[in-house]
C-alpha cells in the first residue's frame, strides 16, 4: 500500500513529505474540493513524490470536469482526481469519458483517478461498483472510493471490509489501481492490509482526527511507518 496525504496549503505539504504521494486538494470545497494551480504548481515545485490534485465533487457537468482535469494536469499534478456527485452510469459514462481523454490526450503518462463514494446510498450517487467497470472502460487508471459527506463517519462504516476487498478485486481484475479513503483511522490499519489497495488516502487521520485541523508530521511518519 501507498499512503496518499492531502494538504491544503504549501506549509501542510512539506509537513506531508513521509508520505508516498502528496494530493493538493481544498477542504472547505467539499470531500474532493480542488485548490488553486497555484498551490499545485508550488507542491510540485517543493517535492520530488508524485501530486495528486483533486478537482471537485461534481454533478453532471462533463465540459466542465473535462476543463477542470486539464487545468489540473497542466498544473503539473501526476494523478488527476474527480468525484462522481451523481447517479446513472450513462452520464458517468460521459463525464469519466471526458476527463480521460482531457489529460490523457496531452499527458498520457499522468494518472486518471474515478471516485465514487462510500455513502452513495444516503447521497443518491453512483454505486462504486456501477462505477468501476465504467471507469476502467474509459481507460482510467484508478478507482477510488471516498465518503462524500464529512461528517466523521468512515467508509468502513457504509462499505463493510468484504465489499471493499470485492471493490479492490474488481479494479485489479480491470487492470486498474485501487484507492480507498474517507475518514480512516488507525484503527482501520490491519483490515485496511488485509484488503490490500494499492492507495490509502488520509486527511483527518494525520490532523489529529479533525480533517479542519492541521497535519501533523509526527501522524505522517507514524503512519507512513505502520502502512510501509
Amino acid at each position: 500500500m501507498r499512503l496518499l496525504v492531502s494538504p491544503r496549503d504549501v506549509e501542510e505539504a512539506k509537513r506531508s513529505g513521509a508520505a508516498d504521494i502528496i494530493d493538493v486538494k481544498r477542504p472547505a470545497e467539499g470531500s474532493l474540493g480542488a485548490n488553486f494551480p497555484w498551490i499545485i504548481r508550488a507542491v510540485k515545485d517543493l517535492s520530488d513524490k508524485p501530486v495528486s490534485a483533486a478537482i471537485g465533487d461534481f454533478d453532471f457537468r462533463p465540459g466542465g470536469a473535462a476543463l477542470a482535469a486539464y487545468g489540473a494536469a497542466h498544473a503539473g499534478a501526476d494523478y488527476v482526481k474527480i468525484g462522481l456527485m451523481f447517479d446513472g452510469a450513462k452520464r458517468a459514462e460521459e463525464v469519466i469519458g471526458a476527463v480521460v481523454r482531457a489529460v490523457k490526450e496531452e499527458f498520457p503518462e499522468k494518472f486518471v483517478v474515478i471516485a465514487a463514494y462510500s455513502d452513495y446510498e444516503r447521497l443518491g450517487t453512483i454505486s462504486p461498483f456501477v462505477m468501476s467497470p465504467l471507469a476502467a472502460a474509459a481507460g482510467a487508471d484508478v478507482a477510488m472510493v471516498d465518503t462524500g459527506r464529512k461528517d466523521g463517519k468512515s467508509t468502513f462504516e457504509f462499505m463493510n471490509e468484504e465489499e471493499l476487498a470485492e471493490f479492490a478485486g474488481m479494479n485489479s481484475a480491470a487492470g486498474m489501481q485501487t484507492a480507498l479513503a474517507g475518514s480512516l483511522c488507525f484503527e482501520h490499519i490491519p483490515a485496511l492490509k488485509r484488503i490490500n489497495p494499492d492507495i490509502i488516502g488520509v486527511r483527518g487521520m494525520v490532523c489529529g482526527g479533525n480533517r479542519n485541523s492541521t497535519i501533523q508530521e509526527d501522524l505522517v511518519i507514524r503512519l507512513a511507518r505502520m502502512v510501509g
